[in-house]
């Protein structure tokens, strides 16, 4: 995959990933650590809840977004997150298969630092029903080729972690 620079973005671009399913264990075992509530660990204490059954925490949902970002996202200097957005419509259950797509929707680039611009991108995270999960407007700042960082090529980083 091509590592692109700030000058060779456009808004309009679009990135669409592979998908990934995430299971029951995968849930209850993210929320142990990093988000323990009743409706992401426990089915039976679930029930009782606003949500009425078992589903994952919005930050694990974040979290596989940003992995399906970084494989599929292909700027050079990497995704470096500036500031952002993010909204969950709707809940991410066991057994969904997500996937992403993503859009430029605007560039703007540094007025005092010519090397470097702010990309904003729209990440949907999608179901297997076609239902968007999740919402993410990040602005990344992305470097042009002046500023002399060679391409990080997440492709090959991230080839002996799949």
């Amino acid at each position: 995959m091509q590592q692109l620079y700030l000058e060779d973005i456009k808004v309009g671009d679009k990135w669409t990933s592979r998908t990934e399913t995430i299971n029951i264990e995968e849930i209850k075992e993210f929320a142990a650590s990093y988000d323990p509530q009743p409706y992401h660990m426990d089915e039976t204490r679930a029930k009782d809840t606003f949500f009425g059954q078992l589903v994952a925490s919005g930050w694990q949902t974040a979290g596989i977004t940003m992995r399906l970002m970084v494989e599929s996202i292909p700027m050079a200097s990497g995704l470096i997150g500036a500031s952002a957005q993010i909204k969950w419509p709707k809940p991410t259950y066991p057994n969904d298969t997500l996937h992403i797509e993503a859009e430029v929707i605007e560039i703007k680039k540094s007025k005092s630092k010519p090397d470097r611009g702010i990309v904003t991108v729209e990440i949907k995270t999608f179901n297997q029903d076609n239902e968007v999960v999740q919402l993410f407007i990040c602005n990344m700042l992305t470097l042009s080729r002046s500023s002399g960082i060679p391409p990080l090529n997440n492709e090959r980083l991230l080839g002996s972690q799949k």
